[in-house]
């Protein structure tokens, strides 16, 4: 999450240099902006999807659309992903909200575009579900969320804010393994 620029020097072996406290300041700032703005989209277009949805698919019969491969199937899910645990609808709205502050506080620190992304869908497809949660019926913090996405071969029912949130963690995942070989460069460039 936080690097520095990798240079090599004329003695021929790499060591890392730290950009100016005012340029690491800039650059968190854009990167912030970016994580706020993905998060933004992911969450516009998750509300937009779900209010369309269900004006065009309550009471309707499930709709297949390309050739099969996805049906469009309204259902309300109280629980968490793959409709796990109905009676904790409270908890998973506060978890989400813990998320959401958690992705504001940290964006500010931010120091590299797939870290930005990254967070910037787990925000928008938390945000997403919260609004569920905290708009739609039975009443506030007992919402359900939402889910009109059917594959074939995948059992559960999901939306667009789930896709967001599983593709952010498969890129925070992938951060934080780059991150760490990084660091691990760091240590064998110095050891020598």
């Amino acid at each position: 999450m936080f690097g520095g620029v990798r240079e090599r020097p004329a003695a021929g072996y790499y060591h890392w240099t730290w950009p100016s406290r005012e340029a690491r300041v800039i650059r968190s700032k854009r990167y912030a902006a970016a994580a706020l703005a993905v998060g933004a989209a992911v969450c516009a277009v998750d509300v937009v999807s779900k209010i369309v949805v269900v004006a065009a698919l309550s009471g309707h019969r499930p709709m297949t659309v390309l050739g099969g491969l996805i049906t469009l199937q309204l259902y309300r899910n109280a629980g968490a992903a793959f409709g796990v645990g109905p009676s904790f609808t409270a908890m998973y709205a506060l978890v989400a909200a813990a998320v959401l502050v958690v992705i504001l506080r940290v964006s500010g620190r931010l120091q590299s575009w797939l870290w930005a992304v990254a967070l910037g869908l787990v925000l928008g497809g938390a945000a997403g579900n919260l609004a569920d949660r905290l708009f739609r019926s039975p009443g506030p913090m007992r919402g359900w969320v939402i889910d009109w996405i059917k594959l074939p071969y995948f059992p559960e029912t999901f939306n667009i804010a789930d896709s967001a949130l599983t593709v952010g963690v498969v890129l925070i995942a992938a951060a934080s393994i780059r991150w760490q070989l990084g660091r691990e460069a760091i240590g064998t460039t110095a050891e020598q």
